[in-house]
């Protein structure tokens, strides 16, 4: 399976953060990011698929909008937006990009 997914779990409430908005961007030449598909977090916190049939290697960038998420929370968060680059340099295989969440930090990994 190749392409690129993603999960995000709120570890202030020990749940998967349902109906967060992500995209997707690809770096085009220069400094310019190429969108290459948007997406809302399911009941499990997950985004099966981020990447389209052109995935490729190249730089990538994936935002989670989570300003809104924590408003319908009513919780004060110190970041709206969490960006995540990353490389992808083999399209063969597949980059799993998950996001743990809380109102003042968060932290990533490639996951599997």
């Amino acid at each position: 399976m190749s392409g690129i997914t993603s999960h995000v779990l709120d570890t202030s409430r020990g749940k998967p953060a349902e109906g967060i908005t992500i995209r997707l961007d690809r770096k085009a030449p220069g400094d310019s990011w190429q969108s290459i598909k948007q997406d809302v977090t399911d009941s499990d916190g997950r985004v099966p698929n981020m990447a389209d049939d052109s995935f490729e290697t190249g730089h990538y960038r994936i935002s989670f909008l989570v300003d809104a998420y924590f408003q319908t929370q009513n919780v004060k968060s110190f970041y709206p937006i969490v960006n995540i680059e990353f490389i992808v340099d083999d399209a063969n295989q597949h980059y799993h990009v998950p996001l743990l969440l809380n109102p003042f930090g968060y932290s990533t990994y490639r996951g599997s």
